[in-house]
């Protein structure tokens, strides 16, 4: 039997404990006190976190050699 779920690399792992860690300090902010420029740079952080998460998801899901 072969494993269908890829064991994750170290890197990825702490790429995923980095956006864990991102929005768990977005959600401790108190977002009405933080000014505009704070905002867009939370939101520029938290963008680029969504991006790597979504090349993660198809890193770890794209089709292997075996596979067809």
């Amino acid at each position: 039997m072969t494993d269908t779920h890829p064991t994750l690399t170290d890197l990825q792992r702490a790429r995923i404990d980095y956006a864990r860690r991102d929005l768990d300090y977005t959600r401790s902010e108190d977002l009405p006190h933080i000014d505009a420029a704070g905002l867009i740079l939370l939101v520029e952080k938290l963008r680029f976190r969504l991006s790597d998460m979504l090349d993660l998801v198809d890193e770890v899901c794209r089709p292997t050699e075996e596979d067809h």
